[in-house]
């Protein structure tokens, strides 16, 4: 009786290539199969960047440095100056102009007209004294969500550049597993069509010895 040796499928190695740069692969060692995605250097500069900073960033989102509150202040007092400078160009010219008027007409400043309008004016640069002092809470309250609003969108973009990375290994090495699948179902039908053949040519051997009984 022949003996009929059949043919056994093997594992098909994957590979994807981009632009000669081999990107995925997917090999089989042992009983376990591995996926890989190749970074250029470039990538994993940038990957490698945006693991390294991302958790310092998250851990220290809302504590403000040294040096950023020094930043905010030194925005605050410039904007302090300017409102000062501004006040004072309106009301220090409209109180000299009264005095000079005054004086010109009465001869002196104690006199209850000069007076009546000297308050006037204080009251009316009291009140933007006091709206700049609204005003500077209200741009350091800006400038302070200014910089959390900065690092919320740098963190997200860190994260969304290293989730896209992921997704682009992920999909590239899907790639690889389907070209090796492929291969696997090429070797599984090599098989099939081998161990068919041997199970003819066994038919066929044993339809000869038992031809040979008649004879």
């Amino acid at each position: 009786m022949s003996k009929t040796t059949s043919y056994q499928p093997s594992f098909a190695n994957g590979s994807v290539n981009i632009n000669g740069q081999n990107k995925a692969s997917t090999v089989k060692r042992g009983e376990t199969v591995y996926g890989n995605y190749n970074m250029n250097n470039y990538e994993k500069a940038l990957y490698d960047y945006a693991q390294k900073t991302l958790p310092q960033l998250v851990q220290n989102v809302n504590t403000f440095s040294p040096e950023t509150m020094q930043s905010i202040n030194n925005q605050l007092n410039t904007y302090q100056r300017q409102g000062q400078n501004y006040i004072n160009q309106i009301y220090t010219p409209m109180i000299n102009n009264l005095k000079n008027d005054i004086a010109s007409r009465f001869g002196n400043l104690d006199n209850s007209m000069f007076m009546n309008n000297l308050n006037n004016i204080e009251y009316n640069r009291s009140n933007a004294i006091a709206e700049l002092a609204d005003n500077l809470i209200s741009r350091q309250s800006e400038l302070v969500n200014n910089e959390l609003s900065n690092r919320y969108n740098y963190i997200n973009l860190l994260n969304t550049l290293q989730n896209q990375y992921n997704n682009l290994a992920l999909n590239t090495i899907d790639s690889s597993l389907g070209l090796s699948n492929t291969g696997i179902a090429y070797n599984n039908s090599v098989a099939n069509k081998n161990t068919s053949n041997g199970f003819d040519l066994q038919q066929i051997a044993s339809l000869a010895k038992l031809a040979t009984l008649f004879i």
